[in-house]
């Protein structure tokens, strides 16, 4: 989660001259506020948070699950917190008031954080902040994750209503943190239904990824008819990403995007994981250029390739699994599939 990941993003899109094009906006973050937090999290917890700004550990950091492991305290963690929140804010308000019709905060989609305690590397949930803003202009919302780890944080928020619809593709629970994001876990009350997980089994391809993306949540999205499509497009399902085991490549990545790209929507995309830090910037620089609607070659420019030793944006190998292990994947892929076109599908009329 080291920042370098964004600068490396960044500069990739530089070299490409993606920025220069009439259509795109560059804008700096504005910090979230306290208020805009508790939409989320609680006071207590905001409070302990800007306490640890200094890097020095407090008694009761480890109360809310920060200190060593997946939470460290650094200096301005409190304010660096704010800025990734703050910056999903802007993109939104900027969706919202007609300014752009899709934005990308690349630093965003900390889907993990929980309203009392940090999680998962995550300290406030952008998403679920984001997407509450839209719901204060009375906005429907559909919530997309392709991030290798289940969204846990942003179904908490929204698993007992219908304004929006959440839905996590990720590696199984059963293999990986946190261990969460079954297909029964549907949503309660209200919300009964439109809490969808889709759970893969390690090492599945990334054209198994794509087929079960295209047999649920694109017919999802569409009976939904949101006002808004929100896309944590998190890359540690890449098959380099060093703590995760799901086969995704970058042009696997690039299609779901391109599918996301169909739509009218209104479109918010956050980051999210990716542990193979030129991975994230390939991948994140195909999103970005997609949503942008621009071309950029293969053929990385040199600048760029000279500094971090990468020539192509896409995967020229990819992984190879033995048929018994890929009919395997699939079988899994299809179980869970079957389970929301069972459980979740009636509820959308959809056949």
């Amino acid at each position: 989660m080291k920042p370098i990941r964004l600068k490396q993003t960044y500069e990739l899109l530089q070299s490409y001259e993606v920025f220069k094009n009439k259509n795109v906006i560059i804008s700096d973050p504005i910090p979230a506020s306290k208020e805009d937090l508790l939409t989320f999290h609680s006071g207590e917890y905001i409070n302990a948070v800007e306490k640890l700004n200094d890097g020095n550990v407090t008694k009761d950091a480890i109360s809310f699950n920060l200190g060593p492991g997946d939470n460290p305290i650094y200096k301005n963690i409190f304010d660096a917190s704010l800025l990734s929140t703050g910056g999903s804010l802007v993109a939104a308000k900027m969706l919202e008031s007609g300014k752009v019709d899709r934005a990308f905060n690349i630093s965003g989609g900390l889907h993990h954080a929980m309203p009392g305690y940090a999680y998962g590397f995550c300290v406030f949930n952008d998403p679920v902040i984001a997407i509450n803003h839209f719901l204060t202009k009375g906005l429907k919302v559909a919530y997309v994750d392709i991030d290798c780890h289940h969204g846990d944080g942003v179904q908490l928020a929204f698993y007992d209503t219908d304004a929006v619809l959440t839905i996590s593709m990720h590696e199984s629970g059963q293999y990986l943190f946190p261990g969460t994001g079954w297909v029964e876990e549907l949503g309660t009350g209200k919300g009964r239904g439109y809490s969808v997980n889709l759970p893969l089994h390690p090492y599945t391809s990334a054209e198994i990824i794509l087929w079960s993306f295209n047999q649920t949540v694109l017919p999802l999205i569409d009976k939904f008819n949101p006002d808004i499509l929100v896309t944590q497009l998190g890359i540690d399902s890449h098959f380099n990403d060093p703590i995760t085991h799901l086969n995704q490549t970058a042009q696997g990545f690039e299609s779901i995007v391109k599918e996301f790209a169909k739509s009218s929507y209104p479109w918010l995309a956050v980051g999210g994981g990716g542990y193979d830090t030129i991975a994230v910037a390939r991948c994140w620089s195909i999103a970005f250029s997609v949503m942008a609607k621009q071309n950029i070659s293969n053929k990385i420019p040199d600048q760029y390739s000279d500094m971090y030793s990468v020539d192509n944006l896409y995967d020229l190998q990819t992984p190879f699994l033995d048929a018994d292990y890929e009919a395997m994947v699939k079988s899994y892929a299809e179980n869970s599939v079957l389970g929301i076109q069972k459980l979740i599908f009636p509820s959308f009329g959809i056949r």
